[in-house]
């Protein structure tokens, strides 16, 4: 007998509907999985046998064939089980025929009949909606993230036993409909964020972040050990916009497809900080492997990535982000396949001087010119020209410790970045473009025009420092982003010393 159950696939952070279709018929007793399945899948075979011999169910001896069309899609992943199982019971006409019509299903199968959690259960309901499928039985770990899509039925099931009584006899308490009301559900409660106004003293580095979290400018902070590079870095998701519904829906599909969404919850509302150890792999960092999974970049999308002890990186990890810095995605390619996943993430970088931290107190560095060149030499100039703002921190005085902190805290800030957000929004409002950071080089001069000594002030300053067209561009993006601060429609020659004054040093790298 043949039947045809809905399920579907990943594509980076999007989904495919997939047909399982099963066919049961007499001959030698065999188990066939076909359609491209990887290892995963193929392993199902021995899951979904165990679990219906141990619910009482025994497979009569026959020949199973499992075909997942679209066949020439590659598919990975332990969520099959659950769809191909309930097409071999149809097929073996234990549940009656057409009681999974219009129904997706996705879930592991424990040896006992659990359904366990799996991933990416968010873009498959997404998928599911928008191809018009009505219903989705899911496991019930997962059910949270799935029931946030609207105009869709999601149900939690935790076994095997409950969805064929609920197959059966369409029984609603069996499995009840999982509802969540957005609202409720899209927390912007920043509560647990550190407040910049803990940060003593260094307020030329808060007014950078400051800069940064306004435009979304990548920054980076040099200085000796404990003078608050990693405090500031912390506290910026605090003063970044809130995320859109969007934004947010976006967020958690990078954070269902990766396996990291936390149990029972729905959605990722709040910007994330991702702060990897200078050991970190490039394939951890941008994504990658045997089965393509999303980097610590994509977990950064819409949000801020910290690399702290920037030149402790390996050198091919810190050089693998300058695509996606342009690109805001990492494609990642394999032989038959390539998938793309979203990597819009707010670079905040932090570095000693020098591999002891203190130059150039000489009575404390040790470090020779020698060591001190290889150390900064670790850092590309073409990456430092993909970063936005510059800035060195000094240890903190005395009197700025125990002063108590007069300087702004995260909700002063926060009102700054609203209204250079709002000017942003009406500005880019119809466009691609979301912040001053992603203007692109042929919009430069429509969005930062200058007045006649601004453009004459900027042309002396690309002579005498040497500017490429990559840094002229960057400065006027973020002149552009002080004046939204300020409110001014015009960028003003304060605004682009300012800018100026934050760009990375080059010679000092050499």
């Amino acid at each position: 007998m043949f039947t045809d159950i809905l399920s579907a696939t990943l594509q980076g952070i999007n989904a495919l509907i997939v047909h399982v279709e099963t066919d049961i018929a007499s001959g030698m007793p065999v188990f066939n999985i076909v359609g491209s399945p990887g290892q995963e899948i193929r392993e199902s075979r021995d899951r979904i046998r165990a679990a219906l011999k141990n619910n009482g169910i025994s497979i009569p001896p026959s020949r199973v064939t499992i075909n997942l069309s679209p066949g020439d899609l590659k598919k990975d992943g332990t969520h099959y089980d659950l769809p191909i199982t309930i097409g071999m019971l149809i097929s073996m006409q234990y549940l009656p025929e057409g009681c999974a019509e219009g129904i997706l299903f996705m879930g592991e199968m424990g040896l006992n009949g659990e359904i366990r959690a799996v991933k990416g259960v968010l873009p498959v309901v997404q998928a599911a909606a928008k191809a018009g499928i009505c219903e989705c039985i899911v496991p019930a770990d997962n059910a949270a993230e799935g029931s946030i899509v609207p105009g869709i039925k999601v149900r939690g099931a935790s076994d095997l036993a409950s969805v064929i009584m609920y197959l059966m006899g369409k029984d609603e308490d069996m499995l009840p409909a999982v509802s969540a009301d957005p609202a409720s559900v899209y927390d912007e409660n920043k509560s647990f964020i550190p407040d910049f106004d803990q940060v003593r003293g260094q307020e030329r580095a808060k007014r950078a972040a400051l800069i940064s979290a306004s435009g979304f400018h990548s920054l980076l902070m040099t200085g000796p050990p404990g003078a608050g590079k990693s405090m500031i870095a912390r506290r910026i998701p605090g003063i970044l916009p809130p995320l859109t519904f969007s934004e947010s829906l976006e967020l958690t599909s990078i954070y269902s497809v990766a396996g990291c969404m936390p149990k029972g919850k729905a959605l990722i509302s709040t910007r994330t900080f991702q702060a990897p150890h200078h050991s970190v792999t490039r394939q951890a960092l941008v994504g990658g492997g045997l089965y393509p999974m999303p980097g610590m970049i994509s977990l950064a999308h819409r949000s801020v990535l910290f690399l702290d002890e920037l030149p402790e990186f390996g050198r091919d990890v810190i050089e693998s982000l300058r695509q996606p810095l342009e690109d805001k995605s990492i494609q990642i390619s394999r032989v038959r396949y390539s998938v793309e996943y979203p990597a819009d993430f707010l670079l905040v970088c932090a570095m000693n001087p020098c591999p002891c931290g203190y130059f150039p107190d000489r009575g404390r560095c040790k470090c020779t010119e020698n060591e001190i060149r290889r150390y900064l030499g670790k850092i590309s100039g073409p990456l430092l020209d993909r970063i936005d703002l510059c800035t060195e921190l000094k240890n903190v005085d005395i009197t700025d410790i125990r002063s108590g902190g007069t300087g702004m805290s995260s909700g002063e800030m926060s009102e700054m970045v609203g209204r250079a957000r709002e000017a942003q929004s009406r500005r880019f409002r119809g466009t691609s473009y979301r912040f001053n950071a992603d203007l692109k080089a042929e919009d430069i001069d429509r969005v930062c025009s200058l007045g006649k000594d601004e453009a004459e002030l900027m042309e002396k300053l690309y002579k005498q420092l040497s500017l490429s067209a990559r840094s002229y561009h960057r400065i006027l993006r973020v002149s552009r982003t002080i004046a939204d601060m300020e409110g001014s429609e015009v960028i003003t020659r304060k605004h682009l010393l300012e800018a100026v004054s934050y760009r990375p040093d080059l010679d000092y790298f050499r």
